[in-house]
């Protein structure tokens, strides 16, 4: 009997699992990993939120199956949230549905409107479950560069004109994990044209628009006149409101493509536990100074790996938004490229990074530090990186 699964051979092997095994093998030795890894946050989940969750469970009718819409108070909290914060009017009932995280609720869409052949437009580097929700599907991804962002409209035009089948989705996703750029307004009014014209739809992933240090805050492509005619947008309370063991997130926009996950969905899932999505309610209603406390953490974070960092010797871009800087492989060391270099800094200065080339080919020469580490710990890494960098070990001219 064969293993050798049409979709698993679609994947390729996991860039990111020989660090991952480095890392667990350097703690069984005991080793103090500073680990900004994984995009995992460190930040609790606001009190509020975690004693709605903690008065839902003690209700017994709560544990009963949920909805796989999610349930209308949820709903309606986000379309509140929309109203607010982007001045998007939305239907609760046609343009709103509760995944299970962003990540579920992108791989679902994937299923639902891709026939096998079909045509993605994904940057590159981007989050891996934009490319590979479509790759399980069975689509063929064309991965379009991301950098330098003032050419990316051209590097899509000209994906279209080469692309058999035409392409029949884009994905977007900014603040981007994990470049951390960052749009305004008139780029997404170019992108609804560019659909339009080009007869696509548009897959937005906004997980991090609320983490934001610089200048206004990041906008939604809903607040594009006419976008909803071809659009959906992805948000997530995993990152906004720490919660990404909660597994709760949402898409908006498009009546069609909202409806076309929602049937999978139907099939596949009952929904959140019901005392989770009540929970999600009292955070989405509540009071937002949790995200404006959690924000100013981060970006303190930001500003301190970016000054220690450079006094080590590495020079790290500073993050307009997102929680994690996408820092250049320092020139002495692009040889390794970027999972020897992660590699290298795990063994000889205990401090975990995801490698670029993990969320693509064209992010090789990058890595991607996470800002879930606190500020003593970032300046014990800086220590650390310092002390490797004086070294020698590893650069190309001690190779």
């Amino acid at each position: 009997m064969t293993s050798d699964f049409y979709r698993i051979r679609r994947l390729p092997p996991y860039v990111f699992a020989e660090v991952n095994a480095l890392k667990a093998a350097a703690r069984a030795r005991g080793d103090d990993v500073i680990d900004f890894g994984m995009g995992n946050p460190d930040l609790p989940t606001p009190r509020h939120v975690v004693d709605k969750l903690t008065e839902a469970v003690r209700d017994p009718k709560t544990h009963r199956y949920s909805m796989s819409r999610g349930i209308p108070g949820l709903r309606k909290a986000l379309v509140g949230s929309y109203a607010r914060r982007f001045g998007v009017d939305l239907d609760p009932e046609r343009e709103t549905i509760v995944t299970l995280g962003s990540k579920e609720g992108l791989a679902n869409l994937a299923q639902a409107i891709t026939a096998p052949g079909d045509v993605i437009l994904c940057p590159n580097p981007s989050y891996p479950i934009h490319a590979f929700g479509f790759t399980i599907a069975g689509a063929s991804v064309r991965h379009v560069p991301l950098l330098p962002l003032d050419r990316f409209v051209g590097e899509l035009e000209k994906a279209c004109r080469h692309s058999v089948p035409r392409p029949s989705a884009l994905i977007l996703n900014f603040p981007s994990n994990p470049t951390a750029q960052v749009v305004g307004l008139d780029f997404y009014a170019e992108m609804v044209d560019f659909a339009r014209r080009e007869g696509l739809y548009i897959l937005s992933d906004i997980a991090y628009s609320e983490i934001y240090f610089d200048g206004n805050p990041p906008p939604s492509i809903l607040q594009i006149p006419g976008a909803k005619d071809v659009a959906v947008e992805f948000s997530s309370m995993s990152k906004t409101y720490s919660m990404p063991g909660w597994r709760i997130g949402f898409a908006a926009g498009n009546p069609g493509l909202i409806g076309a996950l929602s049937r999978v969905k139907s099939y596949l899932d009952y929904g959140a536990f019901t005392p989770i999505q009540v929970a999600a309610t009292a955070a989405l209603n509540g009071p937002q100074d949790c995200v404006d406390e959690h924000r100013a953490i981060y970006q303190a974070r930001r500003d301190v790996l970016v000054s220690r960092f450079a006094q080590a010797g590495w020079d790290v871009p500073s993050p307009p938004a997102t929680m994690f800087a996408w820092v250049p492989v320092p020139e002495a060391y692009r040889h390794l490229g970027s999972v020897g270099f992660s590699k290298l800094l795990l063994q000889e200065a205990q401090v975990a990074v995801a490698p670029g080339l993990g969320f693509g080919e064209y992010g090789d020469d990058h890595v991607r530090i996470a800002l879930v580490e606190n500020e003593h710990r970032i300046r014990q890494a800086a220590r650390n990186l310092k002390r490797l960098f004086e070294s020698g070990k590893g650069r190309i001219d001690n190779a």
